[in-house]
């Protein structure tokens, strides 16, 4: 009868705690369960110089270093403005020339054909500059050539005072301001030709942050407008989680606090901890509550960075985050 006994009330503890854990979760709260997404600093490559896209040295996937060649624009106009740069350096060396050697006459003669020389290449520069200018009006070439075309009409009308001053001195006999401005010319042409070598390095792009290629925007071939991004880097080392909050749950994800966070690609979990919290934006961020309370809640943008890097964490994965009101 004992045993008997010890039997019955063993099964009814055993029916006891069966029906208290049934109604326990039938009258629980259920844990709420949010999506979010992975994401990753991004880094574009843009082109400083406009041209067309000579050759493209990346493909996505490939991993990059700082410094790292990306594309190469060609750009004939800026090798068009290097020769003329030679010229007018021509015309500012031969003044050089004419002042420092050769008999009076020689000097004279030689000055009033450099000064010749400046005045064609000033009125080449100066309609150059104004055709330019119709074009850049009219949207069809970048501010930045108009810019370079008046900075060589600008230098051509230095040179061509230069000049005449140079056969006025000339004329007048050799004297110290004649090698002045000699040497003026030369230096103008001089910081000319840095500054358009400056821009032909340009037209080589390189990385200025490591990581993954994520993208290529243009091809071999086609036109390159100025800043245009053309690759796009992905930073996977600095990656976090983004999650999008009503305002009725932001008590329960609080800055400073950590969550284990499912990543259901990766079929794991890894350790968060919640880094910045925002409010979106007034476009769709706005819920309405129950009738009668008044107001409606907005959506608050919630980063999550990992205590510790999370090996094949990429952009785009879903995390899964769940809380307990």
């Amino acid at each position: 009868m004992t045993s008997r006994r010890l039997l019955i009330l063993a099964a009814l503890a055993a029916v006891t705690v069966i029906l208290a854990v049934v109604f326990w979760r039938a009258y629980s709260t259920p844990p709420l369960q949010l999506q979010g997404q992975a994401e990753a600093r991004q880094y574009m490559v843009s082109s400083k110089v406009p041209g067309r896209l000579a050759e493209v040295n990346v493909r996505r996937g490939d991993p990059v270093t700082a410094g790292d060649q990306m594309f190469r624009i060609d750009s004939p106009e800026l090798q068009a403005k290097l020769a003329q740069i030679e010229a007018l350096d021509t015309i500012s060396r031969s003044l050089a020339q004419a002042v420092e050697g050769g008999t009076r006459e020689e000097k004279i003669a030689a000055a009033r054909s450099e000064y010749e020389k400046a005045q064609a290449a000033e009125t080449l520069a100066k309609t150059t500059y104004e055709r330019i200018r119709a074009l850049a009006e009219e949207g069809i070439v970048a501010r930045q050539r108009l810019d370079e075309t008046y900075t060589l009409w600008q230098v051509a009308e230095k040179t061509r005072v230069t000049a005449g001053e140079i056969l006025r001195l000339a004329e007048a006999g050799p004297r110290v301001e004649t090698r002045e401005a000699s040497r003026a010319g030369e230096e103008a042409t001089t910081s000319l030709r840095e500054e358009v070598a400056e821009l032909l390095e340009d037209t080589v792009a390189r990385a200025h942050h490591g990581g993954v290629v994520s993208n290529v925007l243009l091809n071999p071939g086609e036109l390159v407008p100025q800043g245009f991004p053309v690759v796009m880097i992905t930073d996977l080392s600095d990656a976090w989680a983004l999650f999008n909050v009503r305002e009725d749950l932001l008590g329960l994800v609080p800055e400073g606090a950590e969550f284990d966070l499912e990543i259901p690609a990766l079929n794991q979990r890894a350790r968060f901890r919640v880094s910045h919290v925002a409010v979106m934006g007034d476009f769709a961020t706005w819920r309405a509550t129950v009738p009668g309370r008044g107001f409606d809640m907005r959506t608050f943008e919630v980063e999550m960075h990992p205590l510790a890097p999370v090996p094949g964490l990429r952009a785009g994965m879903s995390v899964l985050l769940e809380l307990r009101p």
